[in-house]
């Protein structure tokens, strides 16, 4: 295929980052005519710019509310023509129809007006038509059109002229066709499913961000992708500096910056194989990831660490005492940047806010053959959802930790076991086909940190235990109260509920039951 060399180019975008700049490279740098609507038209017009009005060349104005203006033969002419065809360039000549060569075009907003909560007219005016056939127009003729949908590949095009005198290779144009149609699959599927208002038709949608070096394992292929929904975390966040994220590093990021989004207090959260192995809130940064390291250090080695705080300089240096993967937080101080650039291999990320934990979203899992979809667990149990269910009722300190640990519950995989004190887990048993092996697990890792660091007491002695789902036995519960806890939080509902609180009643422990599930698979 031949280069492109330009003559006429079209503008409509909702998103006018960058245009002004780039239609004045294109006008004065390599004589490409320019082509607009509405206010597009007046953007470059205002910036001195001399832009031809699509109304002049269809002979017809922009009518009902600009819901029809480029919805003519002499446009889409110009942008479907073959020009290879010698009856497609008779046509053109015959219903006096220009080329147009380069098509500028981003959508309206819908995605960012239904995130607001906009309403049903809203929604449906921000609902784009002419822009996703002149779009789908021009990728389909990416042999004589180039189509640009993204800001961001304004440079690359402009580069590839320069560099071409004036040309644009068809490698490049068949690329920009490529993400013009998966620009329209996903913006009509996202539409599809509000209108369908619940999840009998479900499409996944995404575009490319990232090649990954592998999947989880060395002989997997993996990509990035972005959905639209434009949610702060990982797939958002910045990277100030280290190596490229991997599959693994992006999941396991993901997890702790999840988790921390959590809490309003100051919190640290170290993950390690998507669980939590340490996570603590305190009235600074420091003191968090003090108590949250504290919980489990072998563990936290080559660990992520997620903060909802500006990472101090302070916090920095005890965090690089250890080998960890990946840091992410909402900021870095400028003085812990230069503590954190002496360890050049660890991934810095910033994501500038903090992740919404109430904000519905799917959460989907692939099967043989298909999928499952669900809402993701956004589920906050508070003081005024629980129900006492022993002769003894916790104190307002085990009240805290008790929901400080359920809350984390939701994040460890289950089987899930969290002994918290003073609003710092002190031992966290995971995944286990049984939940007194979690239960038993946590206790163990407990008592390594009281041999390790020298303390007279293990530090589940005073501490509060919660369980991702009930205790089908009192064994599970038995086994905590071996370990000093003092009280117990669990969603309840078994068949032996009365054996377990009889168990805890025995014990003189307190118990509060939820009503609340939080498995995770």
């Amino acid at each position: 295929m031949t280069l492109l060399h330009p003559k006429t180019a079209l503008l409509s975008v909702s998103d006018k980052a960058g245009l002004a700049d780039f239609a004045k490279a294109l006008q004065q740098d390599f004589g490409i005519s320019l082509l607009s609507t509405g206010g597009t038209h007046k953007t470059l017009s205002d910036k001195g710019l001399e832009v031809n009005e699509v109304a002049n060349v269809t002979g017809f104005p922009e009518i009902m509310n600009g819901r029809v203006k480029t919805l003519h033969p002499k446009i889409h002419g110009g942008i479907l023509a073959d020009r290879s065809k010698p009856d497609h360039l008779a046509a053109m000549k015959e219903h006096d129809i220009n080329g147009i060569d380069i098509v500028v075009i981003n959508l309206y907003p819908f995605a960012e007006t239904l995130k607001k909560g906009g309403s049903y007219q809203d929604c449906v005016e921000n609902i784009d038509i002419g822009g996703p056939a002149m779009l789908r127009a021009a990728a389909k003729n990416h042999a004589h059109v180039a189509i640009i949908t993204d800001p961001n590949d304004y440079a690359l095009v402009l580069k590839e002229l320069k560099e071409n005198k004036g040309g644009i290779t068809f490698e490049t144009r068949k690329k920009l066709a490529q993400k013009a149609f998966a620009l329209t699959a996903a913006y009509d599927a996202m539409i599809a499913e509000w209108l369908a208002g619940d999840t009998q038709t479900v499409t996944i949608k995404g575009s490319a961000k990232q090649t990954l070096r592998y999947g989880e394992n060395p002989h997997q292929t993996a990509t990035l992708y972005a959905d639209g929904s434009n949610r702060t975390g990982v797939l958002s966040a910045t990277q100030l500096q280290g190596k490229e994220l991997s599959y693994n590093n992006i999941n396991d990021t993901d997890a702790a910056f999840e988790l921390v989004s959590e809490f309003i207090e100051p919190a640290v959260a170290i993950i390690k194989h998507a669980n939590p192995c340490g996570v603590a809130t305190g009235k600074d940064i420091e003191t968090a990831y003090k108590a949250a390291f504290r919980c489990d250090p072998v563990s936290a080695f080559g660990g992520i660490i997620a903060l909802n705080r500006p990472l101090t300089a302070q916090a920095a240096t005890l965090i690089t005492e250890i080998f960890s993967e990946v840091i992410i937080a909402p900021s870095i101080e400028e003085d812990a940047k230069a503590v954190l650039a002496k360890k050049k291999n660890l991934r810095v990320l910033v994501t500038g806010t903090m992740a919404e934990p109430s904000e519905k979203r799917p959460f989907i899992k692939s099967i043989a053959g298909g999928f499952l979809y669900q809402d993701a667990d956004t589920m906050q149990v508070t003081k005024d959802m629980l129900k006492t269910v022993t002769k003894r009722a916790p104190s307002p300190q085990e009240l805290e930790d008790m929901l400080f640990a359920f809350r984390i519950a939701k994040h460890v995989k289950s089987n899930a076991i969290i002994y918290a004190k003073d609003l710092a887990t002190v031992g966290i048993g995971a995944g286990q086909m049984s939940r007194l092996d979690s239960a038993r697990i946590a206790v163990r890792k407990a008592s390594e940190i009281a041999e390790r660091e020298g303390l007279k007491d293990n530090p589940t002695i005073g501490a509060v235990v919660a369980s991702d789902a009930f205790f089908p036995f009192a064994d599970g519960l038995i086994a905590a109260a071996e370990a000093g806890v003092t009280a117990v939080i669990q969603p309840g509902g078994s068949i032996r509920d009365d054996e377990v609180i009889a168990a805890a009643n025995e014990r003189n422990l307190a118990m509060v039951f939820t009503n609340i599930r939080h498995f995770r698979h």
